[in-house]
C-alpha cells in the first residue's frame, strides 16, 4: 500500500463509523466493570468486615475465565462475534440493574452480590476475547496495530476514570454506581447493534476436542506468538506490584489514602500517553527490540519503585512502568491479530485473555506471597530483578522474536 494512502486510511481512522462503534463499546464496558468492581469491593467489605471476602471477588472474578476459555474462543469462531459481545453486554447491563435495585431497596446480601459478580464475569469471560477479535473486521489490514493503540487508550482511560467514578458514586450508594454502570452496558451494547461490518460467514467446524484445542496447537506452532504470549506472561507474573501498592502508600512513603489514588492512576496514565503515540506514530524501527527494550524499561521502573521513598519518584516510575506495558500490549495484542486466520482469532483471543488474567491475577498473588515472607521492598525489587532476566532468557530463547523488524513480517 502506498505512504499516501496509508496516510488516509490512519487519518479517517476514528471516524469510520464502524471503529468508532467499536471504540465506544469497549470503553462503555470497561468503564462499567471498573466501576462495578470498585462498588462491589467496598460493598462486600461493608457487609462482611472480612478482608479475605476481597480476596473472594477477585477468584469469583477470574473463576470463569479460566472454566470457560475453550468453549469461549470455539464459540467466538463458529457465531458472529457481534452479537457475542451484544448479548453479554445486555446479561451485564440485567446484573448491573439487579446490583441496583437490591441495593437501592436495601436488600443487598453477600449470596446476591457474588451471583451477579459471577454472573457477570462469565458474560466478560466471553465479551473479553471476542472484542478484540473485531478489530481486524473494522479496519483495514494495514492499519491494525494503530488502531490497536488506540483501543488500549480507550481501555486505559476507561480503568483511571472507572475506579474514581465508582469511589466517588459510593459516596451517594452503590445502588447509583450500579444503575450508572448498568447505563454504561447499554450504551455499549447500543453501539454493538449499529456495528456494521463486511464479513464472510464462520466456518462452522464440527465440536470436537481437536477443535476445542485448536487454539493452543496454533500458538504452539507459531513461535512467534508463542515467545510473544509467555514473555508477557512470565514479565507480568514476576514484576506485578499492583497489589503492594497499600503497603508503599502508608507504609514506606507514610501518605494518606490520596497517594495510593496517585500511585494506582500513574501507570494507566503512562500507558494512555504511550498509546496514544502508538496510535499517532505507529511502532516503528525494529519491533523486537523495541519489545525486550520495554520490558527492561518495566523492569527497571519497578526496582525503582521498589526502592523509592519518595512520591514523586514513585509516581514517576509507575508512570514509566505503565508506558512500557504498553509498548508490550500494543505489540502482542497486534501480533495476535495480523498472524492469526479469521477463523481461529476467537479461540486465539481467549487464549491470550487468559495469558493475561492469569498472569495479572497470579503476579498480585506471587506478590502478596513473597511480601508476607520477604517484605514489601524485596518482594517489588526481586520482581523488578525476575523480569529482566526473563526478557534476557526469551531475547536468547527466541532469536525470531528479538529480530522480527515489522508486526507484518512475522
Amino acid at each position: 500500500m502506498a505512504a499516501a494512502e496509508t496516510g488516509t486510511l490512519e487519518q479517517g481512522l476514528v471516524r469510520r463509523p464502524a471503529f468508532a462503534c467499536f471504540l465506544l463499546a469497549r470503553f462503555s464496558a470497561s468503564l462499567a466493570y471498573q466501576m462495578v468492581s470498585v462498588a462491589v469491593g467496598w460493598q462486600i467489605y461493608a457487609l462482611t468486615g472480612d478482608p479475605l471476602h476481597l480476596g473472594l471477588i477477585g477468584l469469583a472474578q477470574f473463576a470463569p475465565m479460566l472454566l470457560l476459555t475453550l468453549v469461549v474462543g470455539h464459540v467466538a469462531d463458529r457465531y458472529d462475534r457481534r452479537r457475542i459481545v451484544a448479548v453479554c453486554m445486555a446479561i451485564e447491563a440485567l446484573a448491573a440493574g439487579a446490583l441496583a435495585w437490591v441495593s437501592l431497596s436495601g436488600q443487598a446480601t453477600q449470596a446476591v452480590v457474588y451471583t451477579a459478580v459471577i454472573i457477570m464475569s462469565a458474560a466478560r469471560a466471553f465479551e473479553a476475547p471476542t472484542l478484540p477479535a473485531l478489530i481486524p473486521a473494522v479496519v483495514p489490514r494495514a492499519i491494525i496495530a494503530r488502531a490497536t493503540a488506540l483501543a488500549t487508550s480507550a481501555n486505559q482511560i476507561a480503568q483511571i476514570a472507572g475506579p474514581s467514578l465508582g469511589g466517588v458514586g459510593y459516596g451517594l450508594g452503590a445502588g447509583w454506581v450500579y444503575l450508572f454502570a448498568a447505563g454504561c452496558y447499554l450504551t455499549g451494547l447500543a453501539a454493538m447493534l449499529k456495528m456494521r461490518v463486511d464479513r464472510s460467514p464462520p466456518r462452522k467446524e464440527p465440536t470436537t476436542l481437536r477443535t476445542l484445542l485448536a487454539g493452543f496447537t496454533f500458538i504452539a506452532s507459531r513461535r512467534i506468538l508463542l515467545g510473544t504470549l509467555t514473555l508477557d506472561l512470565f514479565a507480568v507474573l514476576l514484576g506485578g506490584a499492583t497489589a503492594l501498592l497499600p503497603v508503599f502508600a502508608k507504609d514506606i512513603l507514610h501518605a494518606g489514602p490520596w497517594a495510593l489514588g496517585v500511585l494506582r492512576t500513574a501507570p494507566a496514565c503512562g500507558a494512555v500517553a504511550m498509546a496514544f503515540i502508538l496510535g499517532r506514530n505507529g511502532l516503528t524501527g525494529k519491533v523486537g527490540t523495541t519489545l525486550f527494550c520495554a520490558l527492561f524499561v518495566f523492569g527497571a521502573a519497578t526496582i525503582v519503585f521498589g526502592l523509592s521513598h519518595s512520591i514523586t519518584l514513585s509516581v514517576v516510575a509507575l508512570t514509566i512502568l505503565g508506558a512500557a506495558d504498553a509498548v508490550s500490549v500494543v505489540v502482542r495484542a497486534s501480533l495476535v491479530q495480523l498472524n492469526t486466520p479469521t477463523e481461529m482469532l476467537g479461540r486465539v483471543s481467549a487464549i491470550n485473555t487468559l495469558f493475561v488474567g492469569t498472569s495479572n491475577q497470579l503476579g498480585e498473588f506471587r506478590a502478596g506471597m513473597m511480601a508476607a515472607a520477604t517484605g514489601a521492598v524485596p518482594a517489588v525489587v526481586l520482581g523488578g530483578v525476575g523480569t529482566i532476566v526473563i526478557a534476557a532468557l526469551w531475547m536468547w530463547r527466541y532469536p525470531e522474536l528479538r529480530r522480527l523488524r515489522s508486526l507484518h513480517d512475522a
